[in-house]
């Protein structure tokens, strides 16, 4: 594939590079430090991603006067509907063409692996309010990277499971359970030293239940990125840039997940009565706050796309893992410095911390077998 390349790009003054047997290791060579070099700008910029993604759920805990619903529905609204898509139009050229040139059923899987990760989005709030911020998103990202990985694997190359890719992302899948075994260890301790009471452990019970469930639909966001790939190649050929051709497919998808969001959270609103929240006298601070969260939700999500497609073929495998790992160590900042670990004994951050390093461990397993 490589020589093909090489002996069909023109260089600068027009004609074929390559024209000349003699120069074509040459060229060859150059092609492959580009590619090199094009990993490792993809490798930082996923690694940004994650930290912009792993910080978006921060805001929320200033937002002590609103209630759940009341955040969620403001990020939502922000994060899933009008940042993508004013983000697509801004740099998408035709972007009505680019929905119209492409299959339907490409549309509907891009909308429908959209909307199955709306309910793990809406999941993830309720679990991280549940077990907290750090142990929230260990959790639920370790799922969703083993996941986001083996699963688009299993459907689109079901013959790279018996390869070594495909054994590290089973291995890798395996070991992850056992990190999540720790962190449900450690927050069970930490419930018990905190001398709370069955109703209240019931609920941290089913904040793990929660938790799992989040991890596996959050997964289906990659499944939007992976089997939508024909709308970002019609918006290069529409004349998007590489960096933004992805958008297409993130507008359209986190759509579809807004639709869990919203009903979900309307609903709660009027149950709960909590309309009125979001005309109370500080709501303005609060507004300001879900939008952060948007931004840096969407912004990670954009810039995960952007990395991915500069580690080359294998992006949407390899960064994904990563993407997940530094979402993870984000959102474990950002848990310590809020104090969800305060006061917590020995025994109960060994178990933390120890599901940690599985987690970590198992996330570097799937990176590694996805490089090879």
């Amino acid at each position: 594939m490589a020589a093909q390349i090489s002996l069909d790009l023109p260089d600068l003054h027009g004609s074929f590079s390559c024209a000349r047997c003699s120069s074509c290791s040459k060229h060859l060579f150059l092609h492959g430090r580009s590619m090199t070099g094009n990993f490792v700008v993809g490798l930082f910029i996923v690694v940004l991603a994650g930290m912009l993604n792993g910080s978006f759920a921060a805001p929320m805990k200033r937002m002590i006067d609103w209630q759940w619903e009341n955040s969620w529905l403001t990020f939502a609204v922000s994060g899933l509907v009008l940042i993508p898509w004013a983000t697509a139009f801004g740099t998408v050229p035709q972007l009505g063409s680019v929905y119209m040139g492409v299959s339907t059923s490409t549309l509907a899987k891009v909308v429908l692996f959209g909307t199955l990760w709306g309910v793990g989005a809406t999941l993830f709030g309720l679990g991280i309010s549940r077990v907290g911020l750090a142990l929230g998103f260990a959790l639920i990202l370790g799922i969703t990277a083993s996941f986001g990985s083996l699963l688009p694997m299993a459907i689109l190359h079901p013959d790279q499971l018996t390869t070594k890719r495909g054994h590290a992302l089973i291995t890798g899948t395996l070991v992850m359970v056992l990190g999540l075994i720790l962190l449900g260890l450690a927050g069970r301790a930490r419930e018990r030293e905190a001398g709370t009471n069955e109703i209240e452990r019931s609920g941290f019970t089913m904040g793990l239940i929660i938790c799992i469930l989040s991890g596996i639909f959050s997964s289906m966001l990659n499944f939007s990125f992976v089997f939508g790939d024909e709308l970002r190649l019609r918006a290069l050929q529409l004349g998007a840039s590489g960096a933004m051709a992805a958008n297409p497919i993130w507008a359209l998808s986190v759509s579809g997940g807004f639709l869990a969001n919203c009903i979900y959270c309307v609903q709660l609103l009027n149950k709960n009565r909590t309309w009125g929240l979001f005309r109370r006298r500080n709501s303005g601070l609060y507004w300001l706050l879900g939008i952060t969260m948007g931004l840096l939700w969407f912004g990670g999500t954009l810039t995960y796309g952007v990395g991915a497609r500069f580690m080359g073929a294998l992006g949407g495998i390899i960064g994904w893992p990563i993407f997940m790992t530094i979402d993870i160590m984000a959102a474990l900042f950002w848990g310590a410095v809020s104090g969800e670990w305060k006061g917590a004994s020995r025994r109960a951050l060994s178990y933390n911390w120890a599901g940690v390093a599985v987690l970590l461990f198992a996330i570097a397993i799937i990176s590694a077998g996805g490089a090879t």
